[in-house]
């Protein structure tokens, strides 16, 4: 009776190792709106710190002439800001991403952890599979790990068929990549939304600037060029910050997407090697 306690204190002691082996690591940022508003509260001080300063206009207030470039970004009005904010929160998405996705690949190149798991596979060294999932980590390594746990557990169950135990490997699999999947893809429709609003809100700063123009152009009653194209330059650099925002968001989100379509694809390998693996031999 005594032996039997001990065995049992050992395994309960055990779980606990497991569990932490999946959760280390970064798994991203789950409250996006914490992003968004630091990225806000960022933006807002650059736009009245740095683009406001009286150095960059003329008569040292924000009322002249701008003398550069910041100047003039910051003559775009309260649209500067918003578009800001969303660069700001592209970058920021950009790294909490790139840190999870790091994460979820694990430590060794996935092509190499695949090619390794599937060697194991072909001499049925499960142990070794184990192994490499130890060492490898990530959403990968658990997802191999937690199908090889399920792969035990029906090799020695005489209570179902081989079809069922097959079946059952399967559904392990299964269950434990959608329990991943939601790590990997979150906060990209964030990044998907960036990629159409950029350009809009851009467009509709360059509107009301043009509309402020020509009001102002016409209440002067004149022509005069110079504060025309002032203007107009003023309006169009609210376009060309929306349209660097929405590029980004482009490249960033289309890198995740494809980074993520290729972790897919390495567990759909080494999912259809375990299955194909238990079935031969069984």
């Amino acid at each position: 009776m005594e032996t039997k306690d001990n065995k049992a204190t050992v395994n309960v002691s055990k779980k606990p190792v497991a569990a932490k082996k999946k959760s280390s690591g970064f798994k991203g940022i789950k409250s996006a709106w914490i992003i968004l508003v630091l990225c806000l509260v960022l933006a807002v001080c650059v736009y009245l710190f740095v683009l406001g300063n009286p150095a960059n206009f003329q008569g040292g207030s924000t009322a002249g002439k701008p003398l550069n470039m910041l100047g003039t970004v910051y003559k775009g009005g309260f649209v500067v800001p918003i578009i800001w904010t969303m660069l700001f929160a592209d970058i920021a998405l950009t790294i909490e991403r790139w840190l999870a996705l790091k994460t979820a690949f694990g430590k060794m190149s996935l092509d190499k952890f695949v090619a390794q798991t599937k060697a194991c596979l072909s001499k049925n060294d499960l142990d070794g599979v184990i192994s490499l999932c130890d060492k490898q980590g990530g959403s990968v390594a658990n997802v191999v790990n937690s199908t090889i746990v399920k792969y035990r557990e029906v090799e020695n169950d005489d209570h179902l068929t081989k079809e069922q135990k097959v079946l059952s490997i399967q559904k392990a699999l299964d269950e434990a990549t959608a329990l991943e999947m939601p790590t990997l893809q979150m906060n990209l429709p964030i990044l998907a939304v960036i990629v159409t609003l950029g350009v809009l809100t851009g467009l509709f700063g360059t509107v009301l600037g043009m509309i402020r123009s020509f009001s102002a152009l016409s209440a002067g009653g004149g022509g005069d060029s110079a504060a025309l194209s002032q203007g107009i330059s003023e309006a169009l650099v609210n376009t060309a910050s929306g349209i660097l925002t929405s590029a980004l968001a482009v490249i960033f989100y289309n890198y995740f997407t494809n980074r993520i379509d290729h972790l897919t694809y390495g567990l759909d390998e080494v999912g259809f090697t375990v299955v194909s693996t238990f079935s031969a031999t069984h």
